[in-house]
């Protein structure tokens, strides 16, 4: 069984007033199969630890390791983490102009797996995949993202998650955005890819509508760049009711706020 594992990782990033502390000792095991939801208050670090697994070049790493069924994920280049099997669904999907989605999905499936698919099997999964996101068959000839709305650009997320099967998904609040039916839609597209592939999920979100559709196995509190609880899907229905209050300490939580703000990837 495949296992992402997470060992006391520490964290910081540059900012104007000088390096900055973002994650302060995360400990964390997905093995395949496994949905684990990510919730805390803005700026406590879980889009940090989404961008830090992935590879953004922004993000040092001081202390701490990320392995993927053993081997050292630190130590891997961004397009090697993506052919051991990680995939990062971004809070703002960038535009990339002048490629388009066809050619990109293929592109990066045959980087992947190392050999291009069958023209004839790899039209139709694209198909396939495209009807069931309720996307028009124009999108496969339109330019990734470019003049997407915020909801076309999270289903097209989920086009690449389903077509390049992944063993580890994080999606980083991939339900911003959404109105309730795309919500539905990205839900079903992503426990549809988790049935298919027996994937690992590190699902990201501040509220607990998407677990309505997509039903955690794990619920992890995240604050002050650490994991402050965790539990059931029943934690996440205590944090609907009582906010995070609780477990936030206000200076510290309010300093690694202001530097994780001042540090996230901005929307292309």
């Amino acid at each position: 069984m495949s296992v992402l594992e997470i060992r006391d990782l520490h964290v910081t990033v540059e900012t104007d007033q000088g390096t900055k502390p973002i994650l302060n000792g995360v400990d964390l095991t997905i093995n395949e199969g496994e949905i684990h939801a990510i919730m805390g208050p803005n700026g406590s670090g879980k889009s940090t630890l989404a961008y830090t697994i992935a590879g953004h070049p922004k993000y040092t790493v001081t202390k701490g390791s990320i392995t993927l069924d053993g081997a050292d994920v630190l130590a891997m280049t961004v397009d090697e983490r993506a052919r051991a099997g990680l995939f990062l669904a971004m809070q703002y999907p960038v535009e990339i102009p002048g490629v388009t989605n066809t050619n990109f999905l293929r592109t990066a499936k045959t980087a992947i797996e190392g050999q291009a698919p069958s023209i004839r099997t790899w039209v139709k999964d694209v198909r396939e995949s495209m009807n069931a996101l309720r996307m028009d068959s124009s999108f496969a000839e339109r330019n990734v993202n470019e003049g997407f709305s915020g909801g076309e650009k999270k289903r097209n997320e989920i086009l690449q998650l389903e077509l390049l099967k992944p063993r580890f998904a994080v999606l980083d609040e991939t339900d911003s955005g959404l109105d309730v039916d795309a919500l539905k839609i990205v839900s079903e597209g992503v426990n549809r890819a988790k049935a298919n592939t027996g994937l690992g999920i590190m699902l990201i979100t501040h509220y607990t509508r998407i677990l309505r559709y997509i039903k955690p196995d794990f619920v992890h509190v995240f604050v002050a760049g650490r994991v402050a609880e965790q539990g059931g899907p029943e934690l996440a229905d205590r944090l609907e009711e009582e906010g995070y209050d609780r477990y936030v300490d206000a200076p510290e939580s309010a300093s690694a706020a202001a530097a994780e703000l001042a540090a996230a990837p901005t929307e292309a």
